[in-house]
C-alpha cells in the first residue's frame, strides 16, 4: 500500500545551488537523503511528492550552505497484512517464487501457491503442479495476499514479506480466469 506522509526536516542547500530555484534543488537534495530508506513504522521511502514550505534559509559559521527548514509530502510503500496485491514472478527456486509487489519482493513458498501438489522443474525454472498441471513461471503476473511481515529498520535486504496464492482469485491471472470460466459453466 502506497501512503502519503507529511514530515518536517531540515534541508541544506550548497553555495554552488544557489543560483537555482529552491524549491526544486531541496526536492532534489531530499530524495537523495532519503532514497531507499526503511521505516518500521512508515515503509519504504518513495519520493518527495511536493513541498508545502520551505523556510527561509540559516547560515551556520564554517559553512557555506544555506539551511531551510521544510514541510513536505512523501509517498511510503508499506505492505500491510492480509492485503491483496498483484506483482511479477522474478525468480523461482526450489522452495518457493519470489514476486515483486511494487518496490519490494515477496516470497510464495511452495506451500502456498496451489493445493496441489508442487515440484520444482530445475531445467525449466518452474514450480509445476502434479495434477492440475498448473506451472509457474519467471515473467508471470500473479495476485497473492500477504500473509507475513518483518520490517526492519534501514534494510531492504533483510526484509521479509511472505505471500500465499492457495485462495479463491489469487494465483497466476491465467488461473484465476481459467476458474471463473469454469464457475460460468457449472
Amino acid at each position: 500500500m502506497y501512503y502519503k506522509i507529511k514530515i518536517e526536516d531540515t534541508v541544506r542547500i550548497p553555495p554552488r545551488r544557489f543560483d537555482e530555484d529552491r524549491i526544486k534543488v531541496a526536492i532534489e537534495t531530499l530524495n537523495e537523503t532519503y532514497n531507499g530508506r526503511l521505516d518500521k513504522n512508515l515503509g519504504l521511502f518513495i519520493c518527495v511528492n511536493e513541498i508545502e514550505e520551505l523556510g527561509e534559509g540559516k547560515l551556520i559559521m564554517g559553512d557555506g550552505a544555506s539551511y531551510h527548514n521544510v514541510v513536505f509530502n512523501s509517498i511510503f510503500f508499506k505492505p500491510e497484512q492480509q492485503e491483496i496485491i498483484d506483482g511479477e514472478v522474478i525468480e523461482i527456486a526450489e522452495f518457493g517464487a519470489f514476486v515483486r509487489i511494487g518496490p519490494m519482493d515477496g516470497l510464495v513458498h511452495v506451500s502456498q501457491v496451489t493445493d496441489d501438489y508442487i515440484t520444482y522443474d530445475a531445467k525449466r525454472g518452474a514450480l509445476l503442479a502434479k495434477e492440475s498441471n498448473k506451472s509457474l513461471d519467471e515473467g508471470d503476473l500473479v495476485r497473492t495476499r500477504t500473509v507475513a511481515i518483518s520490517l526492519k529498520d534501514n534494510s531492504v535486504k533483510d526484509t521479509k514479506i511472505g505471500l500465499t496464492m492457495r485462495q479463491n482469485n489469487l494465483g497466476k491471472f491465467e488461473w484465476i480466469e481459467d476458474a471463473k470460466r469454469k464457475s460460468k459453466k457449472a
